[in-house]
């Protein structure tokens, strides 16, 4: 049963962290010469920021079920 829910909740993970929009955009992000801007600090507005606090309580939740699955058996 955990281990059903455990991959449900990944599943959820890679589909929720597909739907977030990209940091950098055009050509150069493609390419990979241009900045990343990995470590920016960008404000997340709307939609963008619920997806974002999705990712990480889903991110927690698959962390917290692979240690419980962990420890129960």
């Amino acid at each position: 049963m955990l281990r059903v829910l455990l991959l449900i909740v990944a599943v959820l993970l890679i589909i929720i962290s597909l739907l977030q929009g990209g940091k950098s955009e055009g050509l150069s992000a493609f390419t990979g010469s241009g900045d990343l801007g990995l470590f920016q600090n960008i404000k997340e507005r709307g939609p963008e920021k619920v997806i974002s606090y999705v990712t990480m309580g889903l991110g927690i939740l698959l962390f917290l079920l692979a240690i419980i699955i962990r420890v129960v058996e």
